[in-house]
């Protein structure tokens, strides 16, 4: 199984970014997704995740209205719209997949995790 994130970079307070991850060898459509992220010398945190179908998403109450996370079921590519952005959200985004197909806020029920794109916002 293969998670490739996608995305990231750099962008000035306010502005906006998505991000994908591609999923290969994995039965997409019967996994929940997920979009964690870790702040240098902070612990990795739960950001967002998304049910089977796309019809039951979570988000972290310190990006609920600004993030957004969808999926393509038939790109295998789940997404983290993210809008005004702060610079306290700069972080590592890793995306990740748990077989709890209504999905998850836990880190420790995703199975499969991305090697991380890197988001920095500056003020």
């Amino acid at each position: 199984v293969q998670l490739q994130a996608s995305g990231g970079g750099l962008v000035q307070a306010g502005g906006s970014l998505r991000l994908s991850c591609a999923a290969s060898d994995l039965p997409f459509s019967s996994y929940g997704m997920g979009w964690f992220r870790q702040a240098p010398g902070k612990e990795r945190e739960f950001v967002a995740a998304i049910s089977w179908s796309g019809g039951i998403t979570y988000y972290a109450d310190s990006v609920k209205g600004r993030f957004t996370i969808s999926r393509d079921n038939a790109k295998n590519t789940v997404y983290l719209q993210m809008n005004s952005l702060k610079p306290e959200d700069t972080a590592v985004y890793y995306c990740a997949a748990t077989p709890k197909s209504r999905g998850s806020t836990k880190p420790d029920d995703y199975r499969y995790w991305g090697q991380g794109t890197l988001v920095t916002v500056s003020s």
